[in-house]
């Protein structure tokens, strides 16, 4: 593993995450004190891991097609 494109990829999207809806949107549910916070923070990165992956795989079918120069 290129640990220098981990920390690249980790930060970048550490950053864009921070203070986005998605990261309002879990807050909110992790405020209601009836609601699990291990479920709430279980759901929302499993959310995350998915939409992660629709994005490397959209990007890896399209490396394909298109020339990245």
């Amino acid at each position: 593993m290129n640990w220098t494109v981990f920390l690249t990829i980790f930060v970048s999207v550490f950053i864009a995450e921070l203070g986005d809806k998605t990261q309002l949107a879990t807050m909110l549910f992790a405020a209601d004190k009836d609601v699990s916070k291990y479920t709430v923070f279980l759901a929302a990165s499993a959310a995350l891991i998915v939409a992660s992956a629709i994005g490397v795989l959209a990007g890896s079918l399209l490396a394909e097609y298109i020339n990245e120069k």
